[in-house]
């Protein structure tokens, strides 16, 4: 009987373990938090150089002050990005006046085909302000390795149609650029709106 129960023991505590080491590889906890301390602070976000629909350079520093809400995907996607793109437009129509203190974001993952001018179109058709970003190749890796987004193109070969496999997580951060915490792309406006409501 007491084999029976470290048994049992053993294997909740390699459960344990490795649901902690999933967490830590994910960037879901940090070993060093803010200022040196030790905390479980999300290890996502950060710098990145982009290009905006206007054909501006833009950075991080650029929405210093403001609540940023973004989500990284592809204007030819044919689902989850424009129902992204409305709940978070649905959602900053709901807060009313206060949607001024947050910069809804759309990070490009498909560069080869998504440049400036018809990202410009493209974010027109969404909440006015957003910004679409884009750039070359490995400006847009880091961006998105810093966030931890996962993408590939889903077809091989030279053709120009083909879709992107992608994550596909609406991160709201903090005026100091830091994460705060992040939804789905069915996440319903309303919540989205009182989540960030919470954090206005």
């Amino acid at each position: 009987m007491n084999h029976k129960l470290f048994r049992i023991a053993l294997l909740a505590a390699l459960a344990v373990f490795l649901l902690v080491a999933l967490a830590w590889q994910w960037g879901f906890i940090s070993s060093a938090g803010r200022e040196g301390q030790s905390s479980g602070i999300a290890r996502i976000g950060g710098p990145f150089a982009l290009t905006d629909q206007n054909s501006q350079p833009r950075s991080k520093k650029d929405f210093a002050g403001r609540l940023m809400l973004i989500y990284f995907g592809y204007s030819y996607c044919p689902d989850a990005c424009p129902t992204a793109l409305q709940v978070m437009s649905s959602a900053l129509q709901a807060l009313g006046p206060k949607a001024s203190d947050i910069q809804p974001i759309f990070i490009i993952i498909d560069p080869a085909r998504d440049n400036p001018a018809h990202l410009k179109d493209y974010v027109e058709n969404f909440f006015p302000g957003m910004v679409g970003l884009t750039g070359s190749e490995d400006a847009v890796k880091k961006a998105a390795n810093a966030y931890r987004v996962y993408y590939r193109k889903a077809t091989d070969g030279d053709s120009t149609e083909y879709l992107m496999d992608h994550s596909s997580i609406v991160f709201l951060m903090g005026r100091d650029g830091n994460y705060l915490t992040h939804f789905t792309h069915q996440t319903p406006p309303a919540k989205m709106a009182d989540v960030i409501r919470k954090h206005l």
